[in-house]
């Protein structure tokens, strides 16, 4: 019975008017045009090189081939509705678990206290965080959302701005009581700093205010985030981080409150497919609201 391009709606369509015993009936049934049934009957019985219906003046009456797919048929109509129910089911669910995907900083040192909150409000949602600063996760169905500090440009992703994370210049107390707090951004000359090794975003940053800062006045370099924030509670120099990784370090304050370094957008993304699960997009909606 099924060929290529074989459409359910034909079975559909012809499984009512066998019930209903005419096209009109057939139509009030599926709140259908009745010249559309006729087409549907008229497609499958030349698919299957078959009459289904005779037309008397009453209505229709099915033939030896209609009644002998009857059976076939109406199990595809419960395979369907079934099929529907499960679809219904899954998108209503509110248990379960949904992946996040940030990148490394964000997955240590934001992202952990709005998922205890999370737990706390949802106890049947389980969370899977992934930690990685690839941009690809979603798009490999790696994830089912993203929180990320660039924006997602890929057309399948549905993204939204949050906001703007603020980065600070930064030192810990041990490091400043040795050589003193910087007052103005002409001071960090004079100072430690620590920078990345291949990335060369805070050189731009400081050109962009007419500063310039070469690479070799960074006394320690790394690309690592986790690194960097480590040197820099750790007292090694003067860095420069999140606003909210600086709140969770313990003697690490932010310095030269004048130094305007342009923030990081920070865009919440998940895939078209899956943002019509009310499981996402409760996670999604949560994270909406906290993120800020």
């Amino acid at each position: 019975m099924a060929q290529p391009g074989f459409d359910w709606t034909l079975v559909r369509s012809f499984l009512a008017v066998l019930d209903a015993g005419s096209l009109m009936g057939a139509a009030r049934a599926l709140g259908a045009q009745q010249p559309t049934l006729s087409r549907h009957v008229a497609e499958l019985e030349a698919q299957l090189g078959t009459p289904l219906f005779e037309r008397t003046g009453r209505g229709v009456l099915p033939t030896a081939a209609a009644l002998a797919i009857a059976d076939s048929a109406r199990q595809m109509q419960a395979g369907a509705e079934q099929l529907a129910r499960g679809l219904h089911k899954s998108r209503e669910a509110t248990t379960g678990t949904v992946r996040i995907t940030t990148s490394e900083v964000a997955a240590s040192w934001l992202l952990p206290p709005l998922l205890a909150r999370l737990q706390q409000a949802e106890p049947g949602i389980q969370v899977e965080l992934v930690a990685s600063d690839k941009l690809s996760n979603l798009l490999r169905r790696e994830a089912d959302i993203a929180v990320r500090m660039v924006r997602p440009a890929q057309q399948s992703l549905v993204a939204r701005k949050l906001g703007e994370v603020a980065i600070v210049a930064a030192a810990h107390d041990s490091y400043l009581q040795r050589a003193g707090v910087p007052k103005r951004p002409e001071d960090l000359f004079g100072h430690r700093l620590i920078g990345f090794d291949t990335d060369d975003s805070i050189q731009r940053g400081f050109a962009s205010q007419g500063y310039d800062l070469p690479r070799q006045a960074f006394s320690l370099r790394t690309d690592n985030q986790l690194a960097y924030g480590r040197l820099v509670a750790a007292g090694a120099g003067i860095g420069f981080v999140t606003a909210y990784c600086v709140r969770q370090w313990p003697g690490v304050r932010a310095v030269l409150p004048m130094l305007k370094v342009p923030p990081l957008p920070c865009w919440l993304a998940v895939h078209r497919e899956i943002r019509g699960s009310a499981l996402v997009r409760r996670v999604y909606d949560f994270l909406a609201d906290a993120l800020p």
